[in-house]
């Protein structure tokens, strides 16, 4: 079966979250299992290097009556905090639940005006709060510093929360390569093929076996995997009265698969068990890299493309009945204004098109630019898996 990574579009088909990548994919008579879920050079992954900070305090002052806490760093740096976020994550154990990493503090019984009654710094490595009531909170220096609400600070946190770097690629892709073995027994494996994943996109894992069963392990090793209307795995191969196009003979489409579900699958893992001798070449393209390309050459189908919703469905019996509808912008555009993900399935897409008459051609012409471009020698990826890849 084989499986599609995030936003990479792919031509092949397991299922997990995390959407980087739109793997259009091409099936052939490749019998592959499927199921869903840093740095490299060359084709070899390296490790990141942990975000790292320190942090002592020269003097800590409240501003504006009472509103606002000033933190004075002993690096020469300042830092702002309003005091209702500090009383609203006040870290005390009637406010905080340690344990679970959690607040306990309503948010009905915060006062949302409040300021500070008397602030001291002990040590300078911890904040002491007086609040209005009577009620206290401490506050670690570092835990306050890698909170600071300047863009450099935030900038920082995102990098780490949620490992924005992309790395865009065309024809010229060399796959990052990680043992499986390695990525099953070492948690500094798994980080670093999770890490690459997120930001190349598509990494080959090599040396499983070449049985039913080893994508189960994969998916255990990080989460669980997604059940789908085709079961949590599934075989793709040829079959009579085919309810999916990847179950027939012929050449598939780049595509992105499930953009018929609310949520789609963000991470798609594919398993080769048996290769084919003639034939059985797969296709990967980044669906981000010429989204871009799109962005430069025709904004206006940009434009289109990451505006129009349009209708997918998908009808059939399988692991069980279903009978699915969404709609979904090609290329979908997060609130920071960043691409997240590409919806794109041309054999799910629907035949219910919910926009007026003139807007029909325009969105047609925009998408043939689109699939123009994902199919362009530059941009996509000829490669045939192995057995046990």
């Amino acid at each position: 079966m084989w499986t599609a990574v995030g936003n990479y579009l792919l031509r092949s088909k397991v299922y997990q979250d995390c959407p980087r990548v739109s793997l259009l994919i091409q099936k052939s008579r490749s019998t592959i299992t499927r199921s869903p879920p840093l740095q490299y050079s060359a084709g070899v992954v390296q490790a990141a290097q942990p975000f790292n900070m320190n942090a002592r305090i020269q003097k800590v002052e409240a501003l504006d009556a009472n509103h606002f806490v000033c933190i004075h760093w002993e690096d020469g740096g300042k830092s702002l905090y309003p005091s209702v976020w500090l009383r609203d994550n006040c870290q005390c154990p009637d406010c905080f639940l340690h344990s679970a990493k959690a607040r306990k503090l309503p948010l009905e019984d915060l006062d949302v005006d409040t300021g500070v009654k008397d602030i001291t710094l002990t040590d300078r490595k911890k904040v002491y709060i007086i609040w209005p009531n009577e009620h206290t909170s401490e506050f670690e220096a570092e835990w306050l510093k890698k909170r600071c609400f300047s863009e450099q600070a935030r900038a920082k946190m995102r990098e780490e929360l949620f490992v924005p770097e992309h790395e865009y690629w065309g024809s010229d892709l060399q796959f990052p390569e990680m043992s499986f073995e390695d990525v099953l027994s070492s948690d500094e494996s798994a980080y670093t093929w999770l890490s690459t994943l997120k930001k190349v996109g598509i990494v080959m894992l090599t040396g499983a076996a070449t049985r039913q069963g080893e994508l189960v392990k994969l998916g255990k090793r990080i989460g669980f995997l997604r059940l789908t209307f085709y079961g949590p795995t599934w075989q793709v191969q040829d079959k009579m009265d085919a309810n999916n196009v990847a179950y027939t003979t012929g050449k598939l489409n780049f595509h992105t698969d499930y953009p018929v579900l609310q949520h789609p699958p963000g991470v798609q893992f594919l398993h080769c068990i048996k290769q084919t001798t003639a034939g059985g070449e797969s296709e990967v393209v980044d669906g981000f890299h010429v989204s871009r390309k799109l962005k430069q050459q025709n904004p206006q189908a940009f434009q289109i493309l990451s505006s129009t919703l349009v209708d997918f469905t998908d009808v059939g019996v399988d692991y069980c009945d279903f009978s699915m509808q969404s709609k979904q912008k090609i290329i979908q555009i997060n609130d920071r204004g960043e691409m997240d993900r590409i919806n794109y399935n041309n054999a799910t897409r629907d035949t219910v098109f919910d926009i007026s008459a003139e807007k029909v051609q325009p969105f047609y012409a925009a998408l043939k630019e689109f699939v123009n471009l994902l199919n362009s020698t530059e941009h996509k990826v000829t490669y045939k898996m192995k057995p046990g890849q």
